[in-house]
């Protein structure tokens, strides 16, 4: 069975930003299988790096203002980005320290961004953010219930 890591990132007490999180209760709820390990946190930070270590496919999973879209799914390469050195890091940034790290690859990583609009302390996941999420569980049922980079590849193809 593929050893598969999510990851899912923000902060409950903030709106939208919630949406991570949220994403992660659901797949505890709803999906199972061996090799599977979930992870939730506030932000990245640079020790979650060695969580890569061992893992086929990983997944992080989090609120973007950028989005476009309900959801966007798109693989991930290691950078140095200026969150490297910051308190709260890149997906991106992450991979770069597993590399610089453990001397080799990453695993094949990839990011579930899903579209937020309200990070406001003390308030509710918007009504766009709620529904935004009812789209990306689906997606991640289809992710999960085929958890081969194969299947990720080509249902990130379908996404573009």
């Amino acid at each position: 069975m593929t050893n598969v890591l999510v990851f899912g990132y923000g902060n409950l007490s903030r709106g939208d930003d919630a949406l991570g999180p949220l994403l992660i209760e659901y797949i505890e709820k709803h999906v199972n299988f061996s090799g599977l390990e979930i992870i939730t946190d506030f932000q990245l930070q640079i020790e979650h790096a060695l969580d890569l270590e061992g893992r086929d496919l990983v997944l992080f999973v989090d609120a973007a203002v950028g989005c476009d879209q309900p959801y966007q799914f798109s693989r991930l390469a290691p950078e140095k980005d200026r969150s490297y050195t910051s308190h709260a890091m890149s997906p991106t940034s992450v991979l770069s320290v597993y590399q610089d790290v453990v001397h080799k690859q990453p695993p094949p990583c990839f990011l579930l961004s899903i579209q937020a609009l309200n990070f406001e302390l003390g308030t509710d996941l918007s009504e766009q953010a709620r529904l935004n999420l009812g789209l990306a569980e689906k997606f991640v049922q289809q992710l999960l219930g085929n958890p081969e980079l194969g299947n990720w590849l080509k249902l990130m193809a379908l996404c573009e």
